[in-house]
Formats: structure tokens, C-alpha cells, sequence
């Protein structure tokens, strides 16, 4: 028992970097106008095409229901539009189709770079590589997700980078800090998930489109964060 506690608090201290960044961000929160900064020097060109991807995964029927991607070129926002592959039905064939033809819309675009937020995008493209290993191969989910053509913003740039003046780093709480707005009042995967549970046992293609409907809007909120971390 002594040892368990010894190796406890051995595991819970925090080194001096740790302790000043906690600093940066108590400051941060008590300034008077209080903004974002860059901690560190990024680079994050403007590339011809750009795809804000987002996927939609309901884990009680172990199903990635929807992917989504906002394709924009050169950075104009006027060029923007949502492209969604959906699982019609709670079946493998259903999901398989639906992950062969993300996998086909997104390694068809030889020039862009995927933005995401967070590694749980990968992780389920691995999974479902596992699940469904004639759509493609580990190296080809490997390549999708390089980091040459590839940027976890949550992982690699919010977190390594920037500080912000809010409680958490969520999507959504950085998208309406810099001033966006999802067209549902409470967004939420959850509520995704609760909408997809309709359409499963109601069809109401009403529901669907406010699943399709929140999945780009989160794609475009990701957007919104790029653009407000180039301006820091």
C-alpha cells in the first residue's frame, strides 16, 4: 500500500513547463481584454484544396454512420461545399459502402490537405480498415493520415501551439469564441447519435438532413479554426 502511494504521487507531479503553461493560461483568462496567441511558430499554407473532415459514429450499434468533408480551394470560402457519404441502413454492407467511397473521395484529391480535430478520425478509419480490409490496406489509411498531407488541429496546433481565452479547447467552444454558430441550438455528437437512432427505426428524411446538417457544420466550424489560427 505505501508503495501504490509513493508511485502515485510520483505519477501525479508536474514538471515546471507544465506548471508555467497552467500559468500562461490563468493569466490568459485574467486579462483584462483577453485574446489568443501563437506559443509557437506553425505553418499552415494555403494549399489548392483544402477538405474539413468530420465523421459521425453511433457506438451502441457499432456503426460509423456518416462521413463528411467541406472541400475548399485556394482558401475562398465561396467555393465551399459539403460532400457526405451516409449509411442508409444499420447493415455492414451499408457502412462498408459508406467508408469505400470516403476512402475513394479522399485519396482522389492529390493536392489538398485533411484537416481534423482530434486522432479519433483515425482511429475509426483504422478499425474499419480491420473491419472491412477489402476497401483498403493499413498503408493506405497510413498515407491518408500523414502528417505531410494531413493535420490533427486539436493535437498538433491547438494544443502544441496557441493559447486561448476559454475554459476548454472543444471545437465548439473555440469555433463560437471566434464567432460561428451551429444552425442546431445544442449541438452535440450525442444528439447526432440520438437523431440517427430516429432515422433508423422512423425514416424521417427530415432527421437525416439534421444529422447531414450538423456533420457540416461541425466540418465547417474546423474551417473556421484554421482560419482563426492563421490570423493569431
Amino acid at each position: 500500500m505505501l508503495r501504490c502511494r509513493s508511485s502515485c504521487r510520483r505519477r501525479s507531479r508536474v514538471g515546471p513547463d507544465r506548471l508555467r503553461l497552467f500559468q500562461a493560461r490563468a493569466a490568459l483568462l485574467k486579462a483584462p481584454i483577453p485574446k489568443p496567441y501563437l506559443r509557437a511558430a506553425i505553418s499552415l499554407k494555403i494549399v489548392p484544396i483544402e477538405l474539413f473532415f468530420d465523421i459521425e459514429v453511433d457506438p451502441l450499434r457499432d456503426i460509423c454512420y456518416l462521413h463528411g468533408i467541406v472541400e475548399r480551394h485556394r482558401g475562398d470560402n465561396g467555393s465551399e461545399r459539403f460532400v457526405s457519404f451516409f449509411a442508409e441502413t444499420v447493415t455492414p454492407e451499408a457502412e462498408q459502402n459508406a467508408f469505400a467511397a470516403a476512402v475513394a473521395y479522399l485519396s482522389n484529391q492529390p493536392d489538398s490537405v485533411i484537416y481534423y480535430y482530434s486522432k479519433y478520425e483515425r482511429t475509426i478509419y483504422r478499425k474499419l480498415q480491420a473491419k472491412y480490409p477489402s476497401v483498403c490496406s493499413v498503408d493506405d489509411i497510413e498515407r491518408l493520415f500523414d502528417p505531410t498531407r494531413a493535420v490533427d488541429l486539436y493535437g498538433d496546433v491547438v494544443l502544441k501551439a496557441t493559447e486561448w481565452p476559454t475554459r476548454d479547447y472543444s471545437i465548439k467552444t473555440l469555433a463560437r469564441y471566434l464567432g460561428f454558430n451551429w444552425r442546431d441550438t445544442h449541438p452535440s455528437g450525442a444528439a447526432s447519435i440520438e437523431w440517427f437512432d430516429r432515422w433508423c427505426r422512423e425514416g424521417d428524411p427530415q432527421v437525416r438532413q439534421q444529422i447531414l446538417d450538423y456533420n457540416e457544420d461541425d466540418c465547417r466550424a474546423t474551417r473556421v479554426l484554421l482560419d482563426g489560427i492563421r490570423s493569431l
